[in-house]
């Protein structure tokens, strides 16, 4: 799982690249919850799915690039572009869903 900087954000822009993005706070009590999930999708997805976390408080860049107004939130990527979204606590199928949905 990759650890977005501002300066590493790009990969997940690629061109080609299928990226599901967790917005998160460590001081987040839902995105505590959410984290053990991301970490099972990271392993079951593959290598053609970049799993990635954004530090809102670190990374604050990122977060208004993409409207983060509360999280945990979860974007996914293709090419760049945004195709999918979820605000909250949200299930390992749900986030399943959207990663096929955006392929």
């Amino acid at each position: 799982m990759q650890h977005f900087t501002e300066e590493t954000f790009s990969q997940a822009e690629k061109s080609g690249v299928t990226a599901l993005i967790d917005f998160y706070a460590d001081w987040c009590g839902p995105c505590k919850m959410l984290a053990p999930v991301i970490e099972e999708l990271d392993r079951e997805v593959g290598p053609d799915i970049l799993v990635g976390k954004v530090n809102v408080d670190e990374v604050p860049g990122v977060a208004s690039r993409f409207g983060v107004m509360s999280i945990p939130t979860v974007v996914v990527l293709k090419d760049g572009e945004e195709k999918q979204r979820t605000v909250g606590f949200t299930s390992k199928a749900k986030l399943l869903s959207m990663i096929e949905t955006a392929k």
